[in-house]
């Protein structure tokens, strides 16, 4: 009896052991496993400058998170880009992403003109089929397809023409918005279109800027091609910000002009102040906090600059005669009557875009440049500046 009922204890406890052994197993190989996961789940992709989005790479798909897409958003995005045939494979919960993108894309709509050169640069604007404005639009390869029809017209950005978009059925609509507001992108969204927004013009120094062609790099499948591009820009930037080190002056400068008696200009941690900061010239109000545009009276600006050297940017203003029938106090600067008015308003595409508006923001190395040539021109003695013309 004995024997027997030790006989039975001693198989139980072997099997417990055995079991208990398995178990063990699994559960280490599982947590293995949720290693591994864990680890290709959390691959990002290093961003130098940008501070607006994120790009983390896992095994199936690549996820975008946009963290402002404009100024003092309340929540992030988060977007799946995948390709089809992992898409047909793959399930996500509900609600887990703002948008699923299917990849190869080969029809997109973009609702900004500072979305276009990442387009091209990538060698991808024969996927454009839409755009709101397209008389903004300067570059000439998209002006040519707006010519032959293969990019159709959409209206306005805060009332983009919902029913020849859903007819143009593009695979991704690139959004741009000032508040997240846009009712428009809201019914493509219902409508099956994925809609992600492109915050590149929050961010607040031109390489971060610039550094927004990589989230377009995702979306074609390019990032090395991108990061490429990216790494010129910036070190052509890099080095003519070295070479600005060498000026033997720094000219004052007066930036803006009068609009209903208020007179803006950028602030001194704007992206055009770091721009005049990294050329090397002495940005009148490089001292002034904050991101925007300070908002002064006329007789402020006027003891501050009056015998600035140079006058960058008068708004929209395209010559000195139209700037002194803005507001006669204009033609009071030694500037203005030194004819030392530089703007980018008379560089524009054949439809009357202008070309900074376009380009400026994804080659801030040619705005520096630009800016060198017109305050320190022995610098750079063959170059012919890009954007930038002296008001006539």
């Amino acid at each position: 009896m004995f024997k027997s009922d030790n006989y039975h204890i001693t198989t139980m406890t072997k099997t417990f052991l055995y079991l208990f052994l398995i178990c063990s197993l699994l559960a280490c190989n599982k947590k293995v496993k949720t290693e591994i996961l864990n680890s290709e789940e959390n691959q990002k992709s290093e961003l130098k400058y940008a501070e607006g989005f994120s790009i983390t790479k896992t095994t199936n798909y690549t996820i975008i998170e946009i963290n402002q897409p404009w100024p003092n958003a309340e929540k992030s995005y988060k977007y799946v880009v995948i390709s089809k045939a992992n898409a047909a494979k793959t399930s996500f919960l509900k609600d887990e992403f703002d948008g699923i993108i299917i990849t190869p894309i080969e029809k997109i709509v973009v609702t900004s003109t500072t979305h276009l050169p990442a387009l091209e640069l990538l060698e991808e604007e024969e996927t454009l089929v839409g755009f709101p404005g397209t008389h903004y639009i300067s570059s000439e390869s998209i002006r040519n397809r707006i010519d032959n029809n293969k990019v159709r017209e959409l209206g306005k950005n805060e009332g983009i023409n919902t029913e020849v978009l859903l007819e143009l059925n593009p695979d991704l609509v690139v959004g741009f918005g000032i508040d997240g507001g846009n009712r428009s992108l809201e019914i493509i969204k219902k409508s099956g279109v994925p809609v992600i927004f492109n915050g590149d013009w929050v961010e607040h120094s031109p390489l971060a800027k610039a550094e927004w062609i990589k989230f377009f790099g995702v979306l074609y499948n390019k990032e090395k091609k991108a990061d490429s591009i990216f790494n010129h820009i910036e070190k052509d930037y890099l080095a003519t910000k070295q070479l600005a080190l060498n000026a033997t002056t720094k000219p004052s400068v007066l930036s803006g002009a009068m609009h209903n008696d208020i007179w803006y200009l950028p602030n001194g941690n704007s992206t055009e102040a770091q721009l005049l900061i990294d050329a090397n010239v002495n940005y009148l109000w490089n001292d002034s906090e904050g991101k925007g545009s300070l908002q002064l009276n006329f007789e402020s600006v006027f003891i501050k600059a009056r015998d600035a050297a140079i006058w960058l940017n008068p708004s929209n203003y395209s010559s000195l005669d139209a700037l002194k029938n803005g507001n006669e106090n204009h033609a009071m600067f030694d500037a203005f009557k030194n004819k030392n008015v530089y703007s980018f308003t008379n560089t524009t595409g054949k439809t009357g875009g202008v070309l900074y508006y376009e380009l400026g923001m994804a080659r801030p190395d040619l705005v520096l440049k630009d800016l060198i040539k017109i305050c320190h021109p022995n610098l750079l003695q063959d170059y012919k500046p890009f954007f930038f013309k002296p008001l006539e």
